[in-house]
């Protein structure tokens, strides 16, 4: 397994969330590509971690899909299967409906500004063809909502099924992200108007904009 030089060790004072977030990271931007056998002394070299947080942190992303486990083995990055996608993507845009319903009309004009301003970014990004900061852009419009819904089940339930949702969008935004810039500004528009039931489908609508069989 080839592992990126230059890379930043992560403080050793830091919870395991880091050393998952970053091997999650890794994974979604094809760091580490599908199908390339992962070992937990090499990743735990790379982060400067001990090989506790790094196994904790595979169980965490065998969980989600990001990679399979065979026990006494070895752990491989998981290819971008059809139909695991298309039930993590069904997931995903439940959670953000839900999400969206419950907080359109109610989200501060802050919070308004910062959806329209990360789809500008995102916009931007896309032209550039910045794939991993359109993302983030993509990621922040759309947390904004959950995360001032405060659900604490919602946010658990994204944690998980998000990322093997986001590694197959990589690949659309990698060919032609423009069309989700309008329906970002769509479905800022109808959440700054208070339509509920119209923001909600619409937020339903854009993760469905994901084909299962993307990737």
């Amino acid at each position: 397994m080839p592992i990126p030089s230059g890379g930043r060790a992560v403080d050793r004072s830091l919870l395991r969330d880091d050393v998952y977030r970053r091997l999650r990271d890794a994974i979604v931007d094809c760091t580490f590509l599908p199908g390339e056998q992962l070992k937990d002394g090499e990743l735990a070299e790379w982060l400067g971690v001990s090989r506790t947080p790094v196994r904790e942190a595979l169980l965490r992303l065998a969980a989600s899909g990001l990679v399979v486990a065979l026990p006494g083995r070895s752990t491989r990055v998981s290819t971008i299967d059809a139909t695991a996608v298309q039930d993590a993507r069904d997931v995903v845009a439940a959670m953000h409906e839900l999400a969206v319903r419950q907080t359109a009309g109610r989200l501060s004009e802050d919070d308004i500004a910062r959806m329209r301003d990360a789809n500008r970014r995102f916009a931007a990004a896309v032209d550039a063809g910045d794939i991993g900061a359109a993302l983030d852009a993509d990621d922040e419009i759309h947390r904004i909502p959950v995360t001032a819904l405060g659900n604490t089940a919602v946010e658990t339930v994204l944690d998980q099924f998000d990322p093997l949702v986001r590694r197959a969008e990589r690949l659309r935004f990698s060919t032609d992200g423009h069309a989700s810039v309008d329906l970002h500004t769509r479905l800022i528009d109808l959440i700054a108007a208070g339509d509920a039931r119209a923001a909600a489908s619409m937020a339903f609508d854009i993760w469905h904009t994901l084909p299962a069989g993307d990737g």
